[in-house]
């Protein structure tokens, strides 16, 4: 790493995919050193905390022939006159990342119908990429060594909270079968994410719910639902459904919600 006064090979080759930039340790080029860029990666030189080059094309260069001459401030140093070029080298990491997300805790959402809300958790993937090198370092570098997955998974929690509940509220048509409108809700976060993510150079391409989950009184409640609306199937035909005004027409069978009249027979179902 330069750390003996050699030539070096600038590079990054503990690349993996949870790092979204590293910074070279080694602020000191020598002459006769190499920038090594591959597949996936971009490679950022800095000069007292100024971009000079951003290098995208994979492949070996020299840096006094390849690299100095194109730098914008840099560009007329020479080694002979000076033993050695400083400079900050970041590698960014340009791939897709797909990261799994999970509320931090029980989100309330308003409910009519429940005083204190109901408490739901819910957790999925997002994806993401860098979309903007520039940003992204001027934001997040600073005295940062590299800025991982983690980091911003840690700024998506963040703002999920209150995206989740504006969402839920606006496109969850059943509070109590969210999973029905998920696509919805997710491609509402998505857009929101996305926009706030751009300010540090993060593109946010998909957000999706893979589960909503609810207290387990309100799980034993849908359950309840259900097994009172298998054993509230319509009767045979004939027999009138008991109670105040029959959910079925007697004569032909369908569901008529209490009406005065069949809407499809028109069979008389009160008085």
């Amino acid at each position: 790493m330069g750390l003996f006064g050699g030539p070096t090979v600038i590079e990054w080759e503990e690349f993996d995919n949870e790092t979204i930039f590293w910074k070279w340790p080694d602020t000191e080029i020598k002459k006769g050193s190499r920038l090594v860029i591959r597949a996936g990666q971009d490679a950022i030189f800095l000069s007292d905390g100024k971009i000079e080059g951003i290098f995208q094309d994979e492949g070996s260069y020299d840096v006094e022939s390849d690299i100095v001459p194109v730098l914008s401030t840099l560009k007329n140093f020479h080694f002979g006159i000076r033993s050695d070029l400083r400079a900050e080298v970041l590698f960014v990491n340009t791939k897709d990342f797909t990261v799994k997300w999970g509320t931090r805790g029980a989100i309330t959402i308003p409910v009519p119908e429940l005083p204190g809300g109901l408490p739901i958790r819910a957790f999925g993937t997002f994806q993401c990429r860098v979309c903007d090198s520039i940003a992204l370092i001027d934001q997040m570098a600073g005295i940062r060594q590299r800025y991982t997955i983690e980091d911003v998974r840690e700024r998506v929690a963040s703002s999920l909270d209150p995206l989740l509940m504006k969402w839920v509220v606006q496109e969850g048509k059943d509070i109590f079968h969210l999973q029905a409108s998920s696509g919805e809700i997710a491609k509402g976060i998505c857009e929101d994410l996305d926009m706030e993510m751009r300010d540090i150079g993060m593109a946010i391409d998909g957000f999706f719910i893979q589960n909503v989950s609810y207290p387990e009184e309100v799980q034993e409640m849908a359950r309840q639902a259900i097994r009172e609306n298998f054993a509230g199937k319509a009767p045979a035909k004939g027999q009138a459904s008991s109670g105040e005004g029959p959910n079925f027409c007697p004569n032909c069978g369908t569901a008529v919600g209490g009406a005065n009249f069949c809407p499809n027979c028109g069979q008389k179902l009160r008085g």
